[in-house]
């Protein structure tokens, strides 16, 4: 499994993967909205802004699903990423997120300044919590009535991983 750059050819598949009810599971299903702004989002950047980001996760020539990032403020001109992930359902309970995570987080540690990376998911959510973890994530609490679904305020657990935690306290 690898991270790579999103290709045009994707976009039909991170489409779906993000507007099928079916297709994204309950806990990213957030109602219908328009699925051409990947398409307009990757000719404006290749999905590869200063900000955000977005990553195929790929398998040979298999499309496995997406992570994505964002710059997150956080004191003064401090800032982090929260990261987040969209997997196919075949892929789905197979380890497969925690790999991709694992990476996200070590390609970001090695091309930018970030501190702490973190990562928000519903407490009902147990699979995608289990799969942080692997990842070297650590949970710091639950965020009441942080995200909105299916027509209620949803609690979500906090992960981060911080630069020393896989470095040490004398890392670069």
């Amino acid at each position: 499994m690898e991270l790579r750059p999103v290709a045009e050819a994707d976009l039909p598949v991170i489409e779906r993967l993000r507007t099928d009810p079916g297709l994204c599971g309950r806990f990213l299903w957030a109602g219908w909205s328009d699925p051409r702004r990947f398409r307009r989002r990757f000719e404006q950047d290749g999905m590869l802004g200063e900000d955000t980001g977005t990553l195929a996760i790929a398998h040979g020539d298999g499309l496995l699903g997406i992570v994505s990032y964002r710059r997150v403020p956080t004191a003064g001109s401090l800032w982090c990423w929260s990261i987040g992930i969209a997997l196919l359902p075949e892929a789905r309970g197979r380890g497969a997120g925690s790999r991709a995570q694992r990476l996200l987080v070590d390609y970001l540690f090695a091309h930018t300044t970030a501190h702490r990376i973190q990562a928000e998911t519903e407490v009902g959510n147990l699979a995608e919590q289990r799969a942080l973890e692997k990842a070297g994530f650590t949970r710091e609490g639950v965020m009441r009535g942080f995200g909105f679904r299916d027509g209620r305020y949803r609690d979500e657990v906090l992960y981060s991983v911080l630069r020393s935690d896989l470095l040490g306290d004398d890392a670069p």
